[in-house]
């Protein structure tokens, strides 16, 4: 099954233009990003959008398990000097806009 920022969107704001800010505010070239077990699902799809509006940024993807922002990838002694930004994503569903 393919998935969709459409499909993302449907579910969960993950705030992709403040995460595009951000990375022409810090001129970023590299950009690691780690997504929770719920969300990797979506993680070429996002990296897809962001692309399509963050021009001549390399993205990756940290697959390694994620469970939460205070846990932060291990083992990125030989990439962190490359890296520029480090963006971590949640997964709390929209509240409703009515009760």
């Amino acid at each position: 099954m393919k998935y969709s920022i459409k499909d993302l969107n449907k579910k969960y704001d993950l705030e992709l233009v403040k995460v595009i800010k951000l990375i022409k505010k810090e001129n970023a070239k590299i950009v690691l990003l780690q997504f929770p077990e719920g969300l990797k699902p979506y993680a070429v799809a996002v990296v897809d959008y962001l692309k399509e509006r963050a021009l001549k940024v390399v993205f990756l993807i940290w697959i390694g398990s994620c469970y939460g922002a205070c846990d932060t990838p291990v083992g990125l002694e030989k990439l962190k000097p490359q890296i520029d930004l480090v963006i971590q994503f949640g997964h709390n569903e929209l509240m409703p806009e009515k009760f």
